[in-house]
């Protein structure tokens, strides 16, 4: 049967919302305080791992940056930590300043746009019959939120929250922010949908600037071409540099 769905590229589904309260958000009046779980039958959940033939596909093939270090084969968030230690003191032992700036991408799985992710399977020279069920586990998907009332909706992007196919897809789509044209000066890392971007120079002023420029083509990569927005209050900035400031 799972063969059969894999040849003719076909997906059925259908998902149950559970929402689940966040912690510490229990005196907030926004809905966001609400994490929507998931509950997807478990015929579909065994289909999914064969979704997840794609993360062979991409590794294999080395398509996946190697600045993003979750949803990764044997690597962890030590290795990413490790990344922007070296970057800043390189920049240390020649006398650059170097910027940080921490970014959080606002509902990740939720805002995951899905053009985006097809159009990077086909750039990835995906399998077709890959392509054509992940196409289908896109497509005509609804939603059933059981409360006290019942409400069910079409969807039309994200993925569901306790999808195992998914993390797999959402590094497909970050893939191609890390693969922008960033300057020598600057190294961008990953970790799941946390992204870091590091900008160094002679000065603060001129390290602001890099940052700035950069920022511009990561503005321009989430909000036109993958339909993403950054969450403001979680995104931070730090200067890091042994030069004594006045």
């Amino acid at each position: 049967m799972y063969n059969c769905c894999l040849i003719f590229g076909v997906f059925p589904k259908r998902k149950k919302l559970i929402p689940i309260l966040k912690l510490r958000k229990e005196s907030s009046d926004e809905v966001l305080k609400y994490r929507p779980i998931s509950l997807l039958n478990v015929g579909g959940k065994v289909l999914e791992k064969v979704i997840n033939r794609i993360n062979h596909h991409v590794y294999t093939n080395g398509y996946i940056n190697n600045n993003q270090y979750e949803f990764t084969p044997q690597v962890s968030t030590i290795y990413a930590v490790m990344a922007v230690k070296e970057f800043v003191e390189e920049g240390f032992r020649i006398g650059k300043v170097t910027a940080i700036v921490s970014l959080d991408v606002e509902g990740a799985f939720n805002s995951s746009w899905w053009p985006s992710i097809l159009k990077s399977l086909k750039e990835s020279g995906c399998p077709q019959n890959l392509y054509n069920i992940t196409k289908s586990f896109f497509s005509q998907r609804t939603a059933s939120l059981l409360t006290n009332i019942r409400l069910e909706r079409e969807v039309s992007k994200g993925f569901p929250h306790g999808s195992c196919c998914c993390p797999g897809l959402w590094i497909i789509q970050y893939n191609s922010l890390l693969n922008l044209k960033y300057t020598k000066r600057t190294k961008a890392i990953a970790y799941a949908d946390n992204l870091i971007l590091i900008a160094r120079g002679k000065t603060v002023r001129e390290a602001e600037n890099i940052a700035k420029l950069e920022l511009g083509k990561i503005s321009t990569w989430a909000k036109k071409k993958n339909k993403i927005q950054f969450n403001e209050q979680k995104s931070k900035v730090i200067l890091m540099t042994r030069r004594k400031r006045k």
